[in-house]
């Protein structure tokens, strides 16, 4: 090779630029480009409404109940599956859980309202039931080796209308004011709470950067300078104290804090304020999405997972038990549907027979745009955590600037078209899997 043939390797790293040397995926990147762009651009259009403390706490625990299931749809679509079934499951668990501390409870253990075993053993039971529901479904597509297309298609059909019957066709409410907690609204940290939950995420954060250079140091692996690790360190802290501090911005209406000082036999003080700070179901996605990534990346069984997905014959071949697991990843879907169940019912304070409606189209959705790639093998939990946000805040945005729902779920239709088209484009041109 002649000298004019020799790559300039100065150039190359120079051509890395910023954000390869913070080691920051660009398909990432590039999806929280596109949620600052379509908030901006909602924000703007509503007259500066969509950013408003108030809009972002609804969103968030708007976005929790389909960010929850998107999770377990990762391992679903990584191994190459799908699941159409997950918002008639929702609802299926939603009625047992509805009619369970409405209904059964009280007649059979004489447990009502306040009752402190409630709520408890209501998420027990709807959790149990998920995941018998989604093992069957995962014992049909791993044993009897029936499409989970065709499964799950039946599975919308059937679990739909099961919830319909189980409850006559009624809404069930109101529910347990400590299940009501977990939906958000009800059940929220305040300001003080938020900031203690707030400081202790950032030193989590922080200490994940610090002990994830240690071990790449200590194990002779290259490093990201200094100012990257800081970069990376004021972002995480700037993150996640912000996002705190707009929730804590958000306050209590004046009538609402009335109602509760009068429930109480008090008189409110005069000029009382109060924040209504993290919600609890956000609370429970993140311990969701921490479990989910722990099992994702740390365990055999996430490691069975991709490894199925990326090519099933070789994994079988390898020696693992691709039936019983195609059961284990469609029980842990049903699990996740139920504690999303809980979430959606909880903000709604009753079970009501929409609930879950097009909620296999939005986990889906979530998940394929946050890079969860259809031909197996590849996903993330955070993607498919930022896609479910940026598929709520587009329906949102939508709503606040007066489109109809008809034109919404075209628009989410097609942007789930575009969502792939894009992901084929990026893999062809990255030479990824």
């Amino acid at each position: 090779m002649s000298q004019t043939d020799t790559p300039d390797t100065s150039l190359d790293k120079k051509k890395r630029g910023f954000f390869q040397t913070l080691e920051i995926d660009l398909r990432l990147l590039g999806m929280v480009g596109a949620f600052v762009i379509l908030c901006v651009g909602f924000d703007i259009a509503t007259g500066g409404r969509f950013l408003t403390p108030r809009n972002i706490f609804n969103l968030t625990i708007q976005t929790v109940s389909v960010a929850i299931m998107a999770t377990g749809m990762v391992f679903v679509i990584v191994t190459r599956h799908i699941d159409l079934s997950v918002g008639a499951l929702l609802a299926t668990c939603s009625a047992i859980m509805a009619m369970m501390q409405t209904q059964l409870l009280p007649h059979w253990l004489g447990l009502g309202f306040d009752n402190a075993l409630t709520p408890w053993i209501t998420i027990l039971v709807g959790v149990i039931a998920g995941t018998t529901i989604g093992a069957f479904h995962g014992f049909l597509v791993g044993y009897l080796t029936i499409p989970a297309f065709i499964v799950t298609l039946g599975g919308l059909l059937v679990w739909r209308n099961v919830a319909w019957y189980l409850t006559s066709g009624k809404t069930i409410g109101p529910l347990d004011p400590t299940f009501q907690k977990f939906g958000g609204i009800n059940g929220t940290l305040g300001a003080s709470g938020s900031w203690i939950v707030g400081v202790i995420a950032t030193a989590v954060a922080l200490f994940g950067l610090y002990n994830a250079r240690r071990n790449k140091v200590k194990h002779g692996f290259a490093v990201k300078p200094l100012w990257a690790e800081f970069a990376l360190a004021g972002i995480a802290a700037t993150a996640i104290l912000g996002f705190v501090a707009t929730l804590n911005a958000y306050d209590v209406p004046t009538r609402k804090l009335q109602r509760m000082f009068e429930a109480s036999g008090e008189v409110m003080p005069e000029g009382f304020t109060q924040a209504y700070g993290i919600p609890i179901s956000v609370l429970v996605l993140v311990a969701i999405a921490i479990g989910m990534t722990i099992v994702a990346q740390r365990t055999r069984l996430g490691r069975y997972i991709f490894a199925t997905g990326g090519n099933p014959d070789a994994a079988e071949l390898s020696g693992i038990n691709t039936r019983l697991l195609t059961v284990k990843i469609f029980a842990l879907m049903g699990a996740l549907c139920a504690l999303s169940a809980v979430v959606a019912s909880a903000r709604l304070t009753n079970h009501s027979n929409d609930i879950g409606t097009l909620d296999e189209l939005r986990v889906i959705a979530a998940a394929v745009i946050g890079g969860t790639a259809l031909a197996g093998g590849v996903g993330t939990i955070h993607g498919a955590i930022l896609g479910a946000l940026i598929m709520q805040s587009l329906q949102s945005g939508m709503a606040m600037v007066g489109v109809d729902a008809p034109l919404q779920n075209i628009v989410v239709g097609a942007v789930l078209v575009l969502a792939v088209l894009i992901d084929i484009i990026y893999r062809k041109r990255t030479g990824a899997a």
